[in-house]
């Protein structure tokens, strides 16, 4: 039922599926319906147009009624194009599985084998294959279905190369199971889907490719029909009486339309990611569906400010409330903290500042987020681009997945400065080596003509902090940039965040799980925890004296070198499910201090100052602080 409620939710898929379904439907029914008998010839009633008594579509050449002989070859090219695709695909996964499994010499016997036929066009190939074995519709259904086994074959053994060497098929391997064994249970449920998907796309090519045949002469026999011998047939009429040639042309098409359009919806509704919308294409800007009135500017000082920020993913049937009203200010020049678990919404709260949260599934459904007092949720494409990377500036986690593979990193950085300043090529380039040098690269010069794959994790890192100040933007926003870096280069990293910070002016918002990194480069931090900030504050308070018990247990988790031996702390349970957030605190659930009134309404962020607290229970009792 699933899988059709997702094909159903593709609307091109599903007109592809019910106008297959009704032509199969009236193909099969066809000998009960009363028509005549599609290979009896009336001479005397040839080439009758459509609509003729007795005859809803006319009649051919020889007089034989069109629709008759429509049905009864639209069943017969749907049956040899549907059992081609099925011994295609039924050889072509066994030879991939094979080659893909056992590698080696027989991957590499097979597969140039199968490069040997793909070197053959596969018309040609196939229309030598017919020859060989002779007309006939049989002889055709074979020559379609070899000339797509090499197709089948190396999609397969692609597939299977990546599973050869899983720890999955590791642990059946130390289990004792055979090659056998394992490619039946291990390697070909896994590859089914892409068998079916293969299926689905290629069906449509199977029954052109055999009505191409038939129209030679190759395939069906007369007085037997399919839809290519009709065509055939007609050819010689095509100018005096064309509805002999676009009835059964109608058809092809038709059929093949439709299941190409189904064929799409099944692997949308086979592929997991692209079920879940993760690979579709998203839309230039984040989705808003603002429900609430916009609020009004608080600070005009700060020249980053978020207020009651929601930003919600929209998958099915479910809403995932991601971020739930996320209110924070950053001034000139400061640092601000956002640390919490993972799945606390704080990298989708970084991405919604500029619209870069992907629709689908993402919608800002609430709150403003404002760039020098500047509302820019929903904000005009075009001014969004002017700003992402200019005035705002993202360093992300991955260097090596921001940075594109297939470019110098100092072309990406020059780039970078020419799509926001009109400016030569020759002084983006000098700048891109400039901020390389900035970023303490040693050898910018000749480091500027490396690709990404060449450098260090830490220098792709020191190019994302280049491209992100490559325009001197007045807020970066760095996503755990110094997650996947040895503490040497973190420090390094973190020391030139900081030098920069000071010397421009920088504000800078950094998301981290590392209370460390919080406690040597930031001024403020907020902690995050179900989509909402929990506790703010100076960095030095928060630390010393965690109000919320949130803040407290993640402090505790934190292990002490020097210390003496302790228990090392851990959070029992797990974060809540944002679809199925509960009334009042979302940590309840896991704090020991939690009481029934914990459990009920909305629990405000408030406190005196620059420190708040979302608790009625607080583990410290806060005073007014002033900001660090």
């Amino acid at each position: 039922m699933q899988f059709l409620s997702l094909i159903a939710r593709n609307r091109l898929a599903a007109a592809g599926g019910i106008v297959l379904v009704i032509v199969i439907a009236l193909a099969l029914i066809s000998p009960l319906l009363p028509l005549p008998d599609p290979d009896v010839t009336d001479t005397a009633n040839r080439f009758l147009l459509p609509g003729a008594e007795g005859h809803l579509l006319g009649t051919d050449h020889l007089g034989r009624d069109l629709a008759a002989r429509l049905m009864d070859g639209t069943r017969l090219s749907l049956a040899v194009g549907f059992a081609a695709a099925f011994f295609a695909a039924f050889f072509g996964a066994a030879i991939g599985i094979i080659a893909g499994y056992f590698g080696g010499r027989t991957d590499n016997l097979i597969m140039r084998a199968v490069d040997m036929l793909m070197a053959f066009p596969y018309i040609l190939l196939a229309l030598a294959i017919v020859a060989a074995l002779g007309p006939g519709l049989v002889n055709a259904l074979i020559a379609v279905a070899a000339v797509n086994i090499p197709f089948f074959a190396r999609n397969i053994r692609g597939v299977t190369v990546g599973l050869a060497n899983k720890e999955f098929v590791d642990a059946a391997r130390l289990a004792g199971l055979g090659h056998t064994r394992i490619i039946l249970t291990e390697i070909l449920p896994n590859v089914i889907p892409v068998i079916v998907i293969a299926m689905s796309t290629t069906i449509g090519w199977m029954i052109l490719e055999t009505a191409g045949l038939s129209f030679l002469g190759l395939g069906s026999q007369p007085p037997q029909a399919d839809l290519g011998s009709m065509l055939g047939e007609a050819r010689g009429a095509l100018i005096t009486n064309p509805h002999t040639s676009i009835v059964p042309g109608a058809m092809i098409l038709v059929i093949v339309m439709g299941i190409n359009l189904l064929g799409d919806g099944v692997r949308d509704a086979l592929d997991p990611r692209l079920r879940s919308g993760a690979l579709t294409r998203p839309m230039a800007a984040t989705q808003v569906r603002r429900k609430g009135p916009v609020p009004a500017s608080e600070d005009a000082e700060a020249v980053l400010e978020l207020q009651g920020l929601q930003t919600q993913f929209h998958v099915k049937d479910r809403i995932y409330k991601a971020v739930g009203g996320v209110s924070i200010k950053v001034a000139p020049g400061e640092c601000l903290g956002v640390i919490g678990e993972s799945g606390s919404g704080k990298s989708v709260t970084a991405l919604s500042v500029m619209g870069l949260v992907a629709s689908p599934p993402g919608v800002i459904t609430g709150g403003a987020a404002r760039y020098k007092g500047e509302d820019l949720v929903g904000a005009p494409y075009d001014h969004l681009r002017r700003l992402r990377g200019d005035r705002v500036a993202y360093i992300f986690q991955d260097p090596l997945a921001t940075l594109h593979p297939l470019y110098k990193v100092g072309d990406q950085l020059a780039e970078a400065i020419l799509v926001h300043h009109k400016v030569g090529k020759a002084e983006a380039r000098r700048r891109a080596v400039d901020l390389l040098k900035q970023v303490r690269i040693p050898n910018a010069q000749s480091r500027a003509d490396s690709y990404p794959h060449e450098m260090s994790g830490g220098m792709r890192q020191r190019v994302g902090i280049a491209m992100a100040l490559a325009n001197d933007p007045d807020v970066i926003i760095a996503d755990e940039p110094t997650t996947a870096l040895d503490v040497t280069v973190q420090a390094q990293i973190l020391s030139l965040l900081n030098d920069l910070r000071r010397e421009r002016g920088l504000a800078i918002v950094f998301i981290t799980h590392d209370f460390g990194v919080v406690a040597q480069l930031c001024d403020r931090v907020a902690v995050m925890y179900a989509g909402r900030i929990v506790e703010t504050g100076p960095t030095e308070a928060v630390l010393d004296a965690p109000a919320h018990p949130y803040t407290a247990r993640l402090i505790a988790c934190v292990p002490e070198l020097g210390g003496g031996r302790r228990r090392l702390e851990a959070i029992p349970g797990l974060p809540p499910a944002v679809d199925r957030l509960e009334p009042g605190c979302a940590f309840a659930p896991r704090c020991l201090k939690a009481q029934d009134a914990c459990r009920q309404g909305e629990i405000p962020l408030e406190g005196p100052g620059a420190r708040e607290v979302r608790c009625l229970y607080p583990e410290t009792e806060l005073k007014s602080e002033g900001v660090a």
